[in-house]
């Protein structure tokens, strides 16, 4: 039997973060500290969650993985691979679903590493102020484990179940609604199932939950602005 995997997901890559990023989460605590309970704040956007239970085996693990580059790719045409674009839609909860479903996707039988990367930089707010790209960039393997996840053909697909704002959002937005007039980020709790896929007939599933903070200005088309790490009701 192959060794347990923790599948490409938002939990097991990227575990450090550097200063820049450190730099750039503080940001965005400030700017959605207004919307959120403070420990509800300090929960996304320090530490790293788990966010799911891990399929019985798969291909190797991901121990001594690190974080990819924290350049941003630029999107484009066919160099995104599998990845597909982003939905222009203005509804927060549809966006990170359609966001969770395509973090929790991937497909290295024809896809590489750089055009993972490339189509997921699609999804990003070109605000940087409030984007933390490397939180995104970090869900993906480093480039010896990509290759690896290659060999053996491995390939993911994901359903969601379900979006929605987490009570302490409802309850900070209700409380001061103006707040979010600054940067208009949303915090959405999106849960759903990956289905795991590799060579030789091997394959699994687990359930997936993860916090995202999208950003939907008026008039405009909804952008993703972070992974929060741990996930609130």
């Amino acid at each position: 039997m192959m060794k347990r995997f923790p599948s490409f997901s938002l939990s097991s890559y990227g575990t450090g973060w550097s200063a820049s990023s450190n730099r750039r989460i503080a940001t965005l605590t400030v700017a959605i500290a207004a919307l959120l309970a403070l420990a509800a704040t300090v929960a996304f956007f320090t530490g790293r969650g788990k966010d799911g239970h891990h399929s019985e085996c798969g291909p190797p693990s991901t121990a001594g993985s690190t974080a990819p580059s924290q350049a941003t790719p630029k999107p484009g045409g066919k160099e995104a691979g599998s990845v597909p674009r982003p939905p222009q839609i203005a509804d927060p909860v549809a966006y990170a679903k359609a966001a969770a479903q395509m973090l929790w996707s991937y497909d290295t039988r024809d896809t590489s590493r750089d055009q993972q990367l490339a189509g997921m930089s699609a999804w990003m707010s070109k605000e940087t102020k409030y984007a933390d790209w490397n939180s995104v960039a970090a869900q993906v393997p480093d480039p010896t484990l990509w290759s690896r996840m290659a060999d053996n053909d491995q390939h993911a697909t994901a359903t969601v179940t379900e979006g929605h704002f987490p009570s302490a959002f409802k309850t900070a937005l209700a409380e001061d609604p103006s707040a979010i007039t600054k940067a208009y980020i949303y915090v959405v709790t999106v849960n759903g199932k990956q289905t795991l896929a590799w060579k030789k007939g091997g394959g699994g599933a687990e359930e997936r939950a993860v916090t995202l903070a999208v950003q939907c200005r008026p008039s405009h088309d909804c952008a993703l602005s972070a992974i929060a790490p741990n996930v609130t009701q």
